[in-house]
């Protein structure tokens, strides 16, 4: 750790390769709350839909079992993300992703006009839309976890009515799942963006083409603040 001119904090060593032309983007606790919190995701979702869509409920049944799993992994969804607030590095990413720069803008309006070359896009460790996608899913999270409670125990805020509580969320809900959608069709679209997350490593190379401000000196790929 060393400190920049200026600077009240230490700054990390720069990110270094790894044997192979590889570079480290995330740790294994890291991985893991991203799992974790995908799978909790997906059960809340697929027992909504086994909850409110006729046919599904129906050819499932068992009603009572989907709303026990419904509840518990909607009420369980923020755990991992708090458990893993004990490993240094997911909070330094964190941080990374509550900082909006300059160089955030260029790739939003890099972004609006359609520029195909990710060299046109400048980005840090995370670029601007997963920044974005990283905010708004947070909120979303929090206020579904809110309703969800005011709906299980409905005299948790007397004046607000369970009604109120499930238009909320069910409306979020299906929001919910239009976005994850989005973010999973891009996954499936960036082969080497999901072997970063499946093993913890991307290719220098990669790195260098999509997200080169992290190779840099520039502070969101290189400052961890403490």
């Amino acid at each position: 750790m060393t400190s920049t001119a200026g600077s009240p904090a230490p700054t990390a060593a720069p990110t270094q390769p790894e044997p192979g032309g590889r570079i480290r983007r995330f740790t294994r606790a890291e991985r893991l709350v991203h799992r974790t919190t995908g799978l909790l995701m997906l059960l809340c979702l697929a027992t909504a839909v086994c909850l409110y869509i006729g046919p599904v409920a129906q050819l499932v049944g068992r009603r009572r079992l989907m709303i026990t799993v419904h509840e518990w992994s909607g009420v369980l969804l923020p755990l991992p993300l708090l458990l893993g607030l004990l490993s240094r590095e997911l909070r330094a990413d964190l941080r990374r992703l509550n900082r909006f720069a300059s160089y955030d803008r260029q790739w939003l309006r890099a972004a609006r006009r359609r520029l195909t070359r990710p060299q046109d896009r400048p980005a840090g460790k995370f670029n601007a839309g997963q920044k974005l996608w990283a905010g708004w899913i947070a909120g979303a999270v929090l206020v579904m976890t809110a309703t969800g409670l005011l709906m299980w125990f409905t005299r948790l805020l007397p004046f607000v009515s369970r009604t109120s509580a499930i238009f909320v969320h069910d409306c979020l809900a299906w929001a919910v799942a239009v976005v994850l959608a989005g973010h999973v069709r891009q996954a499936l679209r960036d082969p080497e963006a999901r072997r970063g997350m499946r093993t913890g490593h991307v290719g220098r190379r990669w790195a260098q083409r999509h997200h080169s401000r992290w190779l840099t000196d520039d502070p969101d790929g290189t400052r961890t603040v403490e």
